[in-house]
Protein backbone atom coordinates (compact mmCIF):
# COMPACT_ATOMS: atom_id res chain seq x y z
CA UNK A 1 0.00 0.00 0.00
CA UNK A 2 1.38 3.44 -0.95
CA UNK A 3 1.95 6.08 1.73
CA UNK A 4 -1.18 8.02 0.78
CA UNK A 5 -3.28 4.88 1.13
CA UNK A 6 -1.75 4.06 4.52
CA UNK A 7 -2.43 7.57 5.84
CA UNK A 8 -6.01 7.48 4.57
CA UNK A 9 -6.57 4.08 6.17
CA UNK A 10 -5.06 5.21 9.48
CA UNK A 11 -7.20 8.36 9.49
CA UNK A 12 -10.31 6.32 8.81
CA UNK A 13 -9.77 3.80 11.58
CA UNK A 14 -8.97 6.52 14.10
CA UNK A 15 -12.15 8.35 13.14
CA UNK A 16 -10.27 11.42 11.91
CA UNK A 17 -12.15 11.65 8.62
CA UNK A 18 -15.79 11.24 7.78
CA UNK A 19 -16.74 7.73 6.64
CA UNK A 20 -17.89 7.29 3.05
CA UNK A 21 -21.53 7.95 2.36
CA UNK A 22 -23.72 4.97 3.16
CA UNK A 23 -26.17 3.51 0.69
CA UNK A 24 -29.80 4.33 1.39
CA UNK A 25 -31.37 1.78 3.74
CA UNK A 26 -33.65 -0.86 2.31
CA UNK A 27 -37.35 -0.01 2.15
CA UNK A 28 -38.11 -2.49 4.95
CA UNK A 29 -35.00 -2.52 7.19
CA UNK A 30 -36.82 -3.69 10.32
CA UNK A 31 -36.09 -7.38 9.84
CA UNK A 32 -32.85 -8.00 7.95
CA UNK A 33 -32.17 -11.68 7.31
CA UNK A 34 -29.13 -13.55 8.56
CA UNK A 35 -27.48 -15.70 5.93
CA UNK A 36 -28.19 -19.38 6.26
CA UNK A 37 -25.03 -21.08 7.50
CA UNK A 38 -24.55 -24.63 8.83
CA UNK A 39 -21.96 -23.34 11.31
CA UNK A 40 -24.79 -21.93 13.42
CA UNK A 41 -25.56 -24.69 15.91
CA UNK A 42 -29.06 -25.98 16.60
CA UNK A 43 -31.64 -23.21 16.91
CA UNK A 44 -29.10 -20.39 17.30
CA UNK A 45 -29.73 -18.96 13.83
CA UNK A 46 -33.49 -18.98 14.39
CA UNK A 47 -33.22 -17.43 17.86
CA UNK A 48 -30.92 -14.66 16.64
CA UNK A 49 -33.22 -14.00 13.68
CA UNK A 50 -36.20 -13.73 16.01
CA UNK A 51 -34.32 -11.21 18.17
CA UNK A 52 -33.32 -9.15 15.14
CA UNK A 53 -36.95 -8.97 14.08
CA UNK A 54 -38.46 -8.19 17.48
CA UNK A 55 -35.95 -6.28 19.64
CA UNK A 56 -34.02 -3.00 19.46
CA UNK A 57 -31.26 -1.48 21.56
CA UNK A 58 -27.56 -1.87 22.29
CA UNK A 59 -25.63 -4.97 21.20
CA UNK A 60 -22.13 -5.56 22.63
CA UNK A 61 -19.55 -7.98 21.23
CA UNK A 62 -16.27 -9.06 22.70
CA UNK A 63 -13.61 -9.19 19.99
CA UNK A 64 -10.85 -11.81 20.35
CA UNK A 65 -12.13 -15.30 19.58
CA UNK A 66 -15.66 -13.90 19.42
CA UNK A 67 -15.64 -11.88 16.20
CA UNK A 68 -12.28 -13.20 15.00
CA UNK A 69 -10.41 -16.46 15.49
CA UNK A 70 -7.28 -15.89 17.59
CA UNK A 71 -6.13 -12.83 19.49
CA UNK A 72 -5.30 -9.43 18.00
CA UNK A 73 -3.47 -8.39 21.18
CA UNK A 74 -1.14 -11.34 20.65
CA UNK A 75 -0.79 -10.50 16.97
CA UNK A 76 0.17 -6.91 17.77
CA UNK A 77 2.64 -7.82 20.51
CA UNK A 78 4.33 -10.37 18.28
CA UNK A 79 4.53 -7.87 15.40
CA UNK A 80 6.00 -5.18 17.67
CA UNK A 81 8.69 -7.58 18.84
CA UNK A 82 9.51 -8.83 15.36
CA UNK A 83 9.82 -5.26 14.08
CA UNK A 84 11.74 -3.70 16.98
CA UNK A 85 8.96 -1.25 17.81
CA UNK A 86 8.77 -1.52 21.61
CA UNK A 87 10.21 1.62 23.22
CA UNK A 88 12.21 0.76 26.32
CA UNK A 89 11.25 2.78 29.41
CA UNK A 90 13.79 4.29 31.75
CA UNK A 91 12.35 2.11 34.49
CA UNK A 92 10.46 -1.10 33.61
CA UNK A 93 8.36 -0.70 36.77
CA UNK A 94 6.69 2.26 35.05
CA UNK A 95 5.10 -0.06 32.50
CA UNK A 96 2.70 -1.62 35.02
CA UNK A 97 1.64 -0.89 38.58
CA UNK A 98 1.53 -4.65 39.14
CA UNK A 99 4.97 -5.58 37.77
CA UNK A 100 7.07 -7.27 40.44
CA UNK A 101 10.58 -6.27 41.36
CA UNK A 102 11.76 -9.64 40.04
CA UNK A 103 10.18 -8.96 36.65
CA UNK A 104 11.55 -5.42 36.45
CA UNK A 105 15.03 -6.67 37.32
CA UNK A 106 14.82 -9.47 34.75
CA UNK A 107 13.67 -7.06 32.05
CA UNK A 108 16.46 -4.63 32.92
CA UNK A 109 19.02 -7.42 32.78
CA UNK A 110 17.81 -8.86 29.47
CA UNK A 111 16.56 -5.73 27.70
CA UNK A 112 18.20 -2.74 29.37
CA UNK A 113 16.68 0.74 29.14
CA UNK A 114 17.98 1.93 25.78
CA UNK A 115 16.79 1.16 22.23
CA UNK A 116 15.46 -2.39 22.03
CA UNK A 117 16.47 -4.85 19.34
CA UNK A 118 14.05 -7.74 19.65
CA UNK A 119 14.34 -9.36 16.23
CA UNK A 120 18.01 -10.30 16.09
CA UNK A 121 20.04 -13.38 16.95
CA UNK A 122 20.21 -12.32 20.59
CA UNK A 123 16.74 -13.40 21.73
CA UNK A 124 17.04 -12.66 25.45
CA UNK A 125 14.95 -9.49 25.47
CA UNK A 126 12.21 -10.83 23.20
CA UNK A 127 12.07 -14.05 25.20
CA UNK A 128 11.81 -12.17 28.49
CA UNK A 129 8.97 -9.95 27.26
CA UNK A 130 7.18 -12.98 25.79
CA UNK A 131 7.54 -14.96 29.00
CA UNK A 132 6.06 -12.16 31.07
CA UNK A 133 3.30 -11.42 28.57
CA UNK A 134 2.22 -14.99 27.77
CA UNK A 135 2.99 -16.82 31.04
CA UNK A 136 2.91 -14.09 33.67
CA UNK A 137 6.35 -15.24 34.82
CA UNK A 138 9.93 -14.20 34.26
CA UNK A 139 12.18 -16.41 32.17
CA UNK A 140 13.51 -17.64 35.52
CA UNK A 141 10.04 -18.74 36.62
CA UNK A 142 9.29 -15.97 39.14
CA UNK A 143 5.91 -14.22 39.32
CA UNK A 144 5.84 -11.19 37.01
CA UNK A 145 2.77 -9.48 38.48
CA UNK A 146 1.24 -9.13 41.93
CA UNK A 147 -1.47 -7.33 43.86
CA UNK A 148 -4.29 -6.96 41.34
CA UNK A 149 -8.06 -7.39 41.52
CA UNK A 150 -8.62 -10.54 39.46
CA UNK A 151 -12.09 -9.44 38.37
CA UNK A 152 -11.14 -5.95 37.22
CA UNK A 153 -7.83 -6.30 35.44
CA UNK A 154 -5.62 -8.92 33.84
CA UNK A 155 -2.11 -7.42 34.12
CA UNK A 156 -0.78 -9.34 31.12
CA UNK A 157 -3.54 -8.00 28.86
CA UNK A 158 -3.04 -4.50 30.22
CA UNK A 159 0.72 -4.80 29.72
CA UNK A 160 0.26 -5.53 26.01
CA UNK A 161 -1.41 -2.12 25.70
CA UNK A 162 1.09 -0.44 28.02
CA UNK A 163 4.00 -1.70 25.89
CA UNK A 164 2.67 0.48 23.06
CA UNK A 165 3.79 3.57 24.98
CA UNK A 166 6.05 6.01 23.18
CA UNK A 167 4.22 5.95 19.84
CA UNK A 168 1.51 8.22 18.51
CA UNK A 169 -1.96 6.80 17.82
CA UNK A 170 -1.26 7.33 14.11
CA UNK A 171 1.91 5.23 14.30
CA UNK A 172 0.15 2.48 16.24
CA UNK A 173 -2.73 2.37 13.78
CA UNK A 174 -0.23 2.00 10.92
CA UNK A 175 1.56 -0.78 12.81
CA UNK A 176 -1.76 -2.52 13.42
CA UNK A 177 -2.71 -2.31 9.76
CA UNK A 178 0.60 -3.99 8.88
CA UNK A 179 0.10 -6.71 11.51
CA UNK A 180 -3.49 -7.26 10.35
CA UNK A 181 -2.41 -7.60 6.74
CA UNK A 182 0.20 -10.23 7.67
CA UNK A 183 -2.12 -12.23 9.91
CA UNK A 184 -5.00 -12.29 7.45
CA UNK A 185 -2.69 -13.34 4.59
CA UNK A 186 -1.06 -16.18 6.57
CA UNK A 187 -2.67 -19.60 6.05
CA UNK A 188 -4.75 -20.98 8.91
CA UNK A 189 -2.43 -22.80 11.31
CA UNK A 190 0.62 -20.66 10.52
CA UNK A 191 3.16 -20.10 13.28
CA UNK A 192 5.87 -17.46 13.41
CA UNK A 193 9.14 -17.16 15.26
CA UNK A 194 9.40 -14.44 17.89
CA UNK A 195 12.60 -14.51 19.88
CA UNK A 196 13.42 -18.19 20.20
CA UNK A 197 9.75 -19.26 20.36
CA UNK A 198 7.12 -20.33 17.84
CA UNK A 199 3.85 -18.48 18.32
CA UNK A 200 0.53 -18.16 16.50
CA UNK A 201 0.83 -16.29 13.21
CA UNK A 202 -2.69 -15.99 11.79
CA UNK A 203 -6.07 -14.38 12.48
CA UNK A 204 -9.38 -14.68 10.64
CA UNK A 205 -12.63 -12.76 10.80
CA UNK A 206 -15.64 -14.97 11.42
CA UNK A 207 -17.95 -14.53 8.42
CA UNK A 208 -20.93 -15.50 10.59
CA UNK A 209 -20.23 -12.77 13.13
CA UNK A 210 -19.64 -10.17 10.43
CA UNK A 211 -23.04 -11.10 8.98
CA UNK A 212 -24.68 -10.91 12.41
CA UNK A 213 -23.17 -7.48 13.10
CA UNK A 214 -24.34 -6.15 9.75
CA UNK A 215 -27.85 -7.54 10.28
CA UNK A 216 -28.04 -5.91 13.70
CA UNK A 217 -26.89 -2.60 12.28
CA UNK A 218 -29.45 -2.76 9.48
CA UNK A 219 -32.08 -3.46 12.14
CA UNK A 220 -30.99 -0.23 13.88
CA UNK A 221 -29.21 -1.79 16.83
CA UNK A 222 -26.41 0.29 18.33
CA UNK A 223 -23.53 -2.19 17.95
CA UNK A 224 -20.37 -1.89 20.07
CA UNK A 225 -17.11 -3.78 20.47
CA UNK A 226 -15.63 -4.10 23.99
CA UNK A 227 -12.23 -5.77 23.88
CA UNK A 228 -9.41 -6.58 26.29
CA UNK A 229 -6.96 -5.74 23.50
CA UNK A 230 -5.49 -2.25 23.20
CA UNK A 231 -8.01 0.39 22.18
CA UNK A 232 -6.25 1.63 19.04
CA UNK A 233 -5.58 -1.96 17.92
CA UNK A 234 -9.22 -2.96 18.37
CA UNK A 235 -10.38 0.13 16.44
CA UNK A 236 -8.31 -0.87 13.41
CA UNK A 237 -9.56 -4.45 13.38
CA UNK A 238 -13.19 -3.46 14.06
CA UNK A 239 -13.23 -1.39 10.88
CA UNK A 240 -13.17 -4.71 9.03
CA UNK A 241 -16.70 -5.52 10.22
CA UNK A 242 -18.08 -2.02 9.78
CA UNK A 243 -17.78 -0.82 13.37
CA UNK A 244 -16.84 2.87 13.65
CA UNK A 245 -13.99 3.85 16.03
CA UNK A 246 -16.44 5.65 18.32
CA UNK A 247 -18.18 2.34 18.95
CA UNK A 248 -15.04 0.49 20.10
CA UNK A 249 -13.77 0.25 23.68
CA UNK A 250 -10.44 -1.43 24.29
CA UNK A 251 -7.76 -1.14 26.96
CA UNK A 252 -7.21 2.61 27.09
CA UNK A 253 -4.02 4.35 28.11
CA UNK A 254 -3.49 8.08 28.52
CA UNK A 255 -1.92 10.24 25.83
CA UNK A 256 0.74 12.80 26.73
CA UNK A 257 2.35 15.15 24.21
CA UNK A 258 0.70 13.25 21.41
CA UNK A 259 2.01 9.83 22.40
CA UNK A 260 0.52 6.88 24.23
CA UNK A 261 1.75 6.34 27.77
CA UNK A 262 1.59 3.32 30.06
CA UNK A 263 -0.93 5.02 32.39
CA UNK A 264 -4.32 3.31 32.29
CA UNK A 265 -7.45 5.44 31.88
CA UNK A 266 -9.69 4.92 34.97
CA UNK A 267 -13.18 3.47 35.03
CA UNK A 268 -15.71 3.94 37.83
CA UNK A 269 -13.06 5.60 39.98
CA UNK A 270 -10.60 2.68 39.65
CA UNK A 271 -7.37 3.67 37.92
CA UNK A 272 -6.41 0.06 37.30
CA UNK A 273 -9.65 -1.28 35.81
CA UNK A 274 -9.55 -2.46 32.22
CA UNK A 275 -12.08 -4.14 29.94
CA UNK A 276 -11.85 -7.47 31.79
CA UNK A 277 -14.62 -9.45 33.61
CA UNK A 278 -16.31 -6.92 35.94
CA UNK A 279 -14.23 -4.19 34.31
CA UNK A 280 -16.12 -4.76 31.07
CA UNK A 281 -19.37 -3.98 32.88
CA UNK A 282 -17.81 -0.77 34.19
CA UNK A 283 -16.53 0.37 30.80
CA UNK A 284 -19.84 -0.46 29.09
CA UNK A 285 -21.80 1.48 31.70
CA UNK A 286 -19.38 4.38 31.66
CA UNK A 287 -18.81 4.80 27.93
CA UNK A 288 -22.07 3.56 26.41
CA UNK A 289 -24.63 4.46 29.07
CA UNK A 290 -22.97 7.42 30.78
CA UNK A 291 -22.77 6.01 34.32
CA UNK A 292 -20.08 7.46 36.56
CA UNK A 293 -18.52 6.40 39.85
CA UNK A 294 -19.73 3.34 41.78
CA UNK A 295 -22.89 2.98 39.65
CA UNK A 296 -20.73 1.93 36.71
CA UNK A 297 -19.83 -1.24 38.63
CA UNK A 298 -23.35 -2.26 39.61
CA UNK A 299 -25.81 -1.18 36.91
CA UNK A 300 -26.87 -4.06 34.67
CA UNK A 301 -29.45 -5.00 32.07
CA UNK A 302 -28.97 -2.05 29.71
CA UNK A 303 -27.74 -3.95 26.63
CA UNK A 304 -30.22 -6.12 24.73
CA UNK A 305 -27.64 -8.54 23.30
CA UNK A 306 -24.11 -9.60 24.18
CA UNK A 307 -21.59 -12.04 22.70
CA UNK A 308 -18.38 -13.44 24.19
CA UNK A 309 -16.17 -16.48 24.42
CA UNK A 310 -14.27 -16.39 27.70
CA UNK A 311 -14.46 -15.76 31.42
CA UNK A 312 -13.31 -12.26 30.44
CA UNK A 313 -16.85 -11.79 29.11
CA UNK A 314 -18.95 -13.47 31.79
CA UNK A 315 -20.19 -10.31 33.54
CA UNK A 316 -21.26 -8.22 30.56
CA UNK A 317 -22.84 -11.15 28.72
CA UNK A 318 -24.83 -12.04 31.83
CA UNK A 319 -25.93 -8.42 32.10
CA UNK A 320 -27.73 -8.54 28.73
CA UNK A 321 -31.49 -8.62 29.14
CA UNK A 322 -32.03 -10.39 25.82
CA UNK A 323 -29.99 -13.13 24.16
CA UNK A 324 -26.41 -13.96 25.14
CA UNK A 325 -24.28 -15.71 22.51
CA UNK A 326 -21.30 -17.72 23.76
CA UNK A 327 -18.61 -19.05 21.43
CA UNK A 328 -17.50 -22.20 23.21
CA UNK A 329 -13.83 -22.30 24.18
CA UNK A 330 -14.37 -24.38 27.32
CA UNK A 331 -13.87 -21.41 29.66
CA UNK A 332 -15.34 -22.71 32.89
CA UNK A 333 -17.10 -19.77 34.56
CA UNK A 334 -18.74 -18.59 31.35
CA UNK A 335 -19.78 -22.09 30.31
CA UNK A 336 -21.32 -22.73 33.73
CA UNK A 337 -23.71 -19.85 33.10
CA UNK A 338 -24.25 -20.75 29.45
CA UNK A 339 -24.99 -24.45 29.97
CA UNK A 340 -26.77 -23.77 33.27
CA UNK A 341 -29.01 -21.38 31.26
CA UNK A 342 -31.12 -20.34 34.20
CA UNK A 343 -33.40 -18.03 32.19
CA UNK A 344 -33.36 -19.62 28.73
CA UNK A 345 -31.48 -16.73 27.10
CA UNK A 346 -28.05 -18.31 26.63
CA UNK A 347 -27.00 -19.57 23.17
CA UNK A 348 -23.85 -21.68 22.82
CA UNK A 349 -22.08 -22.15 19.49
CA UNK A 350 -18.87 -24.00 18.63
CA UNK A 351 -16.06 -21.87 17.23
CA UNK A 352 -16.64 -21.23 13.54
CA UNK A 353 -13.04 -22.13 12.66
CA UNK A 354 -11.25 -25.09 14.24
CA UNK A 355 -13.93 -25.83 16.89
CA UNK A 356 -12.78 -27.60 20.02
CA UNK A 357 -13.74 -31.24 20.61
CA UNK A 358 -16.52 -31.86 23.07
CA UNK A 359 -15.41 -31.61 26.69
CA UNK A 360 -16.03 -34.94 28.41
CA UNK A 361 -15.56 -33.94 32.05
CA UNK A 362 -18.04 -31.65 33.85
CA UNK A 363 -17.32 -28.00 34.54
CA UNK A 364 -16.73 -27.60 38.32
CA UNK A 365 -19.41 -24.92 38.67
CA UNK A 366 -20.40 -25.84 42.22
CA UNK A 367 -16.87 -25.69 43.62
CA UNK A 368 -14.01 -23.92 41.81
CA UNK A 369 -15.09 -22.39 38.47
CA UNK A 370 -15.48 -18.84 39.86
CA UNK A 371 -12.50 -16.52 40.30
CA UNK A 372 -12.67 -14.26 43.36
CA UNK A 373 -11.08 -10.78 43.35
CA UNK A 374 -8.07 -12.15 45.25
CA UNK A 375 -7.58 -14.92 42.69
CA UNK A 376 -8.96 -17.74 44.84
CA UNK A 377 -11.57 -20.12 43.44
CA UNK A 378 -15.19 -20.59 44.47
CA UNK A 379 -18.60 -21.71 43.22
CA UNK A 380 -20.41 -19.96 40.38
CA UNK A 381 -23.63 -18.24 41.47
CA UNK A 382 -26.69 -17.27 39.50
CA UNK A 383 -27.98 -13.68 39.89
CA UNK A 384 -30.40 -14.92 42.59
CA UNK A 385 -27.47 -16.28 44.64
CA UNK A 386 -28.10 -19.97 43.98
CA UNK A 387 -25.14 -22.19 43.13
CA UNK A 388 -24.98 -23.48 39.55
CA UNK A 389 -24.59 -27.28 39.59
CA UNK A 390 -21.67 -28.83 37.71
CA UNK A 391 -22.43 -28.77 33.99
CA UNK A 392 -21.71 -31.25 31.20
CA UNK A 393 -21.10 -30.26 27.60
CA UNK A 394 -24.43 -30.05 25.79
CA UNK A 395 -23.24 -29.85 22.19
CA UNK A 396 -20.68 -31.51 19.99
CA UNK A 397 -17.74 -29.81 18.30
Amino acid sequence: MKLGGVLAAVAAVLGLVAPPAQAAPARHPACPQLKADPAWYGQNHAELQRMICTERGVAVFDWDNTVVRNDIGDAMTFWMLRNNKIVAPRDWKSTSAFLTDDAAASLAANCGSGPLWTSGLDTRCADEILSIYTDGKTSGGKAAFAGWNHRRVEPQYAWAAQLLAGHTPWELAAFTLAARRENLAAPIGTTQRVGSKQVTGWVRYYDQQRDLIRALQRAHYDVWIVSASADVVAKVWASGVGIAPGRVIGVRTEISRGKQTARLVPCGGDGAAITYIDGKRCWINQEIFGERGPAAWTTRGRQVFAAGDSTTDVTFTGDARGLRLVINRNKAELMCHAFGDGDGKWLVNPMFIQPLPAKTSPYPCSTTAYTNPDGSAGPVLRPDGSVIPDQLEKLLG
